[in-house]
């Protein structure tokens, strides 16, 4: 693939990362919309919250692997197009059994599609700089959260909240068809070519040695990652205005919080493709966990200085999506690596699934906003507890690279 085109399918492949963000916000960021012309009530959503989770999980770890075998292009158009139909079909549904169902096929494609966007970064990029490309072509995680948080009062005032999923349904489509176009054929062969076959069942190699401890200690650490970030992401706008946050600004805060990832994330990147990956990602958790600590105990309170730990808690954790894909290019052969994402993208869903579960419990019981970052904490210091092995797990790539 030539140097121009080459941009350009990373461009797009962004693209498809800025639908994840936005998808990640828009469904938070309606619920709270959705009780007078619906009648249904907040706490009433931690299934739908859990839906796209459960088909992301399903789509990452079934449909996405066959990118290794397939390419990458069938899997990434089809999942585009997949989320195209499914999130256009959410601004249609006005029922809970109706939001879980797009939401779940809405997973299905992101699945499909996500695994493979993140190898085929990490197969277009120069080797040394694999994790800044990676990370830059996922920050579109953050970029889509902060647009939807961002321009979700606008819709909203444009559409009415079925705005918020008829705009990034237009836009999935016309990405989808696009990476059709700029994609082609050989740049699914070629990185793949002098790379030795990937085994009949890929997933199975990452669950016995050598790879087994690198899987583990990315899956774990992607698992509380993902609990920080759906339980964050998909409450703090129903959770902020018992803070003293008015719901539009609830929503910009949250969307200037997916901002701060992206600059967290890209400082991270450029730590692990020039320091130290291990401590880099154990610095960033103990200053997400000091944030949620000084909210959650009340050590600093007020809408302003929320603002400010908010930006460095979520950021940190947006950050952290971002980098720990980043990290597969470090920590598995190129043959392995969409099937190290989507499995570990499974694995992560228990924590994804769990925390708007978790969280619209603690609402039902009526837990304060204080409460739900005390929470928060716990998966935070796990994650950074977790990644203290990250030094051990790259020492094995280095050992099998050298054999």
């Amino acid at each position: 693939m030539t140097g121009p085109r080459r941009i350009v399918a990373l461009i797009l492949v962004a693209g498809v990362f800025i639908l994840d963000g936005y998808d990640i916000n828009a469904m938070a960021l309606a619920v709270p919309r959705l009780q007078e012309p619906l009648g249904l009530a907040p706490d009433q959503f931690g299934w739908v919250f859990s839906a796209l989770l459960i088909g992301l999980g399903a789509g990452s770890a079934l449909i996405g692997p066959l990118g290794d075998r397939l390419g990458r292009r069938p899997l990434i158009v089809f999942g585009c197009l997949a989320i195209a139909c499914a999130t256009l079909g959410t601004a249609t549904a006005t029922s809970l059994h109706a939001f879980f169902a797009w939401r779940l096929l809405t997973g299905l494609g992101l699945g499909a599609a996500l695994p493979n966007c993140s190898a085929l970064s990490a197969e277009l990029a120069p080797e040394n700089k694999r994790a800044t490309i990676m990370v830059l072509v996922s920050a579109g995680i953050s970029g889509g959260a902060l647009i939807a948080g961002m321009s979700a009062p606008n819709l909203v005032a444009l559409g009415g909240w079925p705005a918020l999923f008829v705009a990034p349904g237009l836009f999935a489509a016309v990405v989808g068809i696009a990476l059709g176009l700029v994609l082609t054929r050989e740049s699914d062969k070629q990185p793949m070519a002098a790379q030795p076959r990937a085994a009949k069942v890929p997933q199975l190699e990452l669950l016995r040695a050598p790879w087994l401890f690198p899987f583990a200690v990315f899956a774990v650490a992607l698992t509380m990652n993902s609990a920080n970030l759906y339980l964050l992401s998909q409450w703090m706008p129903t959770i902020l205005p018992h803070a003293g946050f008015t719901l539009d600004q609830a929503a910009r805060v949250s969307g200037l919080s997916q901002g701060a990832g992206i600059v967290l994330g890209l400082a991270m990147s450029w730590c692990v493709d020039h320091w130290r990956p291990g401590t880099t990602m154990v610095t960033a958790y103990a200053l997400v966990t000091a944030a949620l600590l000084l909210m959650g105990l009340s050590i600093i309170v007020g809408p302003g200085a929320w603002t400010v730990l908010l930006l460095v808690a979520m950021g940190g954790v947006s950050g952290g999506a971002m980098a720990f894909p980043a990290l597969t290019a470090y920590l598995f052969p190129p043959r392995l690596l969409s099937s190290a994402i989507g499995l570990g993208v499974l694995v992560a869903r228990i924590g994804a699934i769990a925390a708007p579960l978790i969280g619209g419990a603690m609402l039902k019981a009526g837990a304060t906003p204080s409460q739900f970052l005390l929470a928060a904490a716990v998966p935070a210091v796990l994650c950074a507890v977790v990644c203290l092995g990250l030094p051990a797990a790259l020492k094995v790539r280095g050992r099998q690279a050298a054999a």
